[in-house]
C-alpha cells in the first residue's frame, strides 16, 4: 500500500501502532480526549493511556493539558500533517459499500442558528430530503456548536464567525447585510428626522432586540454612525424571527439581517429607515467536521449548500 511507509515509520519512529495514530488524529481534530473518546467509541480513560503510550514511544509531547480540552504542541501538528492524509484514504476504503437493500445512510448531523436553517438551509435541501436524505437539525450559538462539531456530535454547522484554530475545515457559505428598520407608521416619523439629527432621532423609540447586550445593533451603530449605542431593549427575543414580527407590529425599530426582513421589505410590512452606501456586511460560513466523512449524504449536503447559498 503507497501509505505503509507513512504509517509504519513517523519521525524517525519505528512501528508505531495504527491504532494510536487513529487516536491521535481524533483527539488532534476534536481538541480533547472526551471528544475523540465519542468520535471513536472508546472510553475516555482508553484514549488518554493511548495517548500517553504514543508520547512515550515518540519521546515528545504532543498535547498540552488545558482546563477544557488540550491543543497540541508543534511536534503534533507536524504528526498530524504526515498522517492525516494517510488515515482519511484508508478510512474511505476500509469497507466495502453497502449490498443492494441494505439501511440506508445515517442521518446528516447538520446545526446553525435557527433563522438561517428555518428561512434558507432547509428550503434548499429540500429536495434532498425528497431523495431520501435524512437530516437531524439542531440550533443554537456558534462557539457551542463548534465545540460539538469537534466532539463528533455534527456533521456539519453554519456558523456566524469564521471558526479559530486549524482543525476544521470551513468554507464561506453566505454575506448578510444588516438593515435598520421599522413599522410603516415609525418611518413616517423618523426617516427624516434620522437624516438631519443621525441615531439620536431615535432616541426614545423601542428597540427590538435579540439579546440584552445588543449585539447586532452595537455593531450597525458603530459601523455607519461610528459611534457607540448606549440605550437599554425595550423587548429582547433570543429569534430574530419574534424580533421582526414585533417591529412589523409596530412595537419599535431594530437591525436585521436582510435574507430575513427580505418579503417583509417588499410587502411593505418593514420600512428601512436608513440605507448607507456601506452597509454593516457578515459573513457565514459552512463549517465541517476533520476527516472523510462515512457517510456520502454529507457531501450532499454541503454541496448544495454552498450552490444555493449563492442566491441568498
Amino acid at each position: 500500500m503507497a501509505h505503509r511507509g507513512i504509517l509504519g515509520r513517523v519521525d524517525g519512529h519505528a512501528n508505531l501502532d495504527l491504532n494510536l495514530l487513529r487516536t491521535f488524529l481524533a483527539v488532534y481534530r476534536s481538541g480533547s480526549f472526551t471528544g475523540a473518546a465519542q468520535v471513536l467509541g472508546l472510553s475516555q480513560p482508553t484514549v488518554t493511556t493511548q495517548m500517553r503510550t504514543l508520547e512515550r514511544q515518540t519521546g515528545r509531547e504532543l498535547f498540552q493539558r488545558l482546563p477544557r480540552g488540550v491543543t497540541p504542541t508543534a511536534v503534533a501538528d507536524a504528526l498530524a500533517a504526515r498522517v492525516a492524509p494517510a488515515l482519511d484514504d484508508l478510512a474511505a476504503v476500509a469497507g466495502p459499500a453497502p449490498a443492494a437493500g441494505t439501511r440506508p445512510p445515517a442521518p446528516v448531523h447538520l446545526a446553525g442558528p435557527a433563522e438561517l436553517l428555518c428561512t434558507r438551509v432547509l428550503p434548499a435541501l429540500a429536495p434532498l430530503v425528497a431523495e431520501g436524505v435524512r437530516l437531524r437539525v439542531a440550533t443554537g450559538l456558534t462557539d457551542p456548536l463548534l465545540d460539538e462539531l469537534r466532539a463528533g456530535r455534527y456533521d456539519l454547522v453554519v456558523a456566524t464567525s469564521r471558526p479559530r484554530g486549524r482543525t476544521l475545515a470551513w468554507e464561506p457559505l453566505t454575506d448578510e447585510e444588516f438593515v435598520l428598520v421599522a413599522a410603516p407608521r415609525w418611518a413616517e416619523r423618523l426617516s427624516a428626522r434620522l437624516a438631519e439629527e443621525g441615531p439620536a432621532a431615535l432616541h426614545g423609540v423601542p428597540l427590538i432586540t435579540y439579546a440584552e447586550d445588543l449585539p447586532i445593533a452595537r455593531r450597525y451603530w458603530r459601523h455607519v454612525f461610528g459611534r457607540r449605542l448606549s440605550c437599554a431593549a425595550a423587548v429582547t427575543v433570543p429569534d430574530l424571527r419574534g424580533v421582526l414580527a414585533a417591529v412589523a407590529a409596530g412595537a419599535g425599530y431594530s437591525v436585521l439581517p436582510r435574507y430575513l426582513c427580505r418579503d417583509a421589505l417588499a410587502s411593505g410590512a418593514v420600512v428601512p429607515l436608513h440605507e448607507p452606501d456601506d452597509p454593516p456586511i457578515n459573513t457565514g460560513f459552512l463549517v465541517q467536521r476533520p476527516g472523510a466523512p462515512e457517510n456520502p449524504d454529507v457531501a450532499r449536503v454541503r454541496e448544495v449548500l454552498l450552490r444555493s447559498a449563492r442566491d441568498w
